[in-house]
């Protein structure tokens, strides 16, 4: 069997994606006939857009590109892998923008990221931990301004789910910091945990030992304390606030004036749409979808909602995929890559020598 075959969908996936889309279409169907005369005026506010809110989306959403560029060269730096603020910038708008246009854009996007890290120097140890860390402080950084706006709009009423929400992220964040502080520690533990798995496959005790000592061997690079763990966070966080005062700014650019708990709790609803949901471009639909009733539920009108939606699809979309592209033709295009496939776990456990 060829690996196109491997990881081509099996029927049922196809059926489960194509019954997800035709829920998707009835949705926005509704919605649009629900809302057509809000549709309608929509269309005419986009000719009264405040120019200087529009230019201060653009700025936001520069805003958060540059962020996140900064979480990579962060998280990069701590495994003595030194770049400059531009070429982590250049990679991250032509990530974005194979993210947000191509068909399996995402795939494309980590690898693309994964190959660039590879020419900088990090190892494939290195170079996934990279990637898998930046996603989970992106999750948190999500998860908190969610629960930011929750907090405004009166989830203080049940004070044990905001306990454990905020218990979890701590630990997650102690644990990954002393992780990377202290690669040497994980050995022990690595060791002791491959015993009891040998021991329930009835393998002999020391399988596996030597390949877990070649990835903590190549871990021992990586030296995340506390401080570097707040900047990459904290740059992370700053990367959902600037995207969504981009949002903020759209409704300011159409007259509207949303509340601010309301507005973080559509963005994040919105987002975490997005995500469990990629079956269009940057969410396109699935996003939009969640946007309008929330955005009408913090104080906007339809027509409100629908025109700042458009403008900020205009400036977070569009601009910034149309920037990325532009950056991957100037830069990368024919540029030599080295033959490495994708970040994959596999050549880690290669013994080394």
């Amino acid at each position: 069997m060829t690996d196109a075959q491997d990881t081509r969908p099996t029927p049922r996936r196809r059926r489960v994606e194509w019954v997800i889309g035709g829920l998707l279409v009835v949705v926005l169907a509704v919605e649009i006939v629900l809302i057509w005369p809000d549709l309608s005026e929509s269309v005419q506010n986009l000719g009264d857009l405040q120019w200087g809110w529009v230019a201060a989306a653009v700025t936001a959403s520069l805003a958060s590109m540059s962020s996140f560029a900064r979480v990579q060269r962060c998280l990069l730096g701590v495994a003595d892998v030194h770049i400059r603020q531009r070429q982590s910038l250049a990679v991250t708008f032509a990530s974005n923008s194979m993210s947000v246009t191509l068909p399996g854009g995402p795939v494309l996007a980590t690898t693309f990221r994964y190959r660039q890290t590879r020419l900088w120097g990090a190892s494939p140890v290195v170079a996934t931990w990279q990637l898998v860390m930046a996603g989970a402080l992106q999750a948190i950084g999500l998860a908190l301004v969610g629960l930011a706006g929750a907090l405004l709009v009166g989830a203080e009423t049940n004070p044990f789910s905001l306990i454990f929400t905020f218990g979890g992220l701590c630990a997650f964040l102690v644990v990954a910091q002393y992780a990377a502080s202290r690669p040497d520690a994980l050995e022990g533990v690595g060791i002791t945990a491959l015993r009891g798995f040998n021991a329930l496959r009835k393998k002999p005790p020391l399988t596996g030992v030597r390949r877990w000592k070649h990835i903590v061997n190549q871990m021992s690079a990586v030296r995340m304390d506390r401080r570097d763990t707040a900047r990459a966070f904290g740059w992370s966080l700053f990367n959902w606030i600037a995207d969504a005062a981009c949002l903020a700014f759209a409704c300011y650019a159409v007259g509207a004036h949303p509340g601010f708990a309301g507005l973080a709790v559509a963005y994040a609803a919105g987002n975490a749409a997005r995500s469990a949901i990629p079956l269009l471009p940057a969410g396109l639909g699935v996003m939009d979808a969640v946007l309008v009733p929330a955005l009408t539920a913090s104080g906007m009108t339809g027509a409100e909602a629908v025109s700042a939606i458009v403008v900020y699809r205009l400036v977070s979309f569009l601009l910034m995929a149309t920037i990325g592209w532009i950056v991957f033709a100037a830069r990368f295009r024919g540029a030599q890559q080295q033959g490495e496939e994708g970040p994959d776990l596999a050549p880690l456990w290669r013994p080394g020598t």
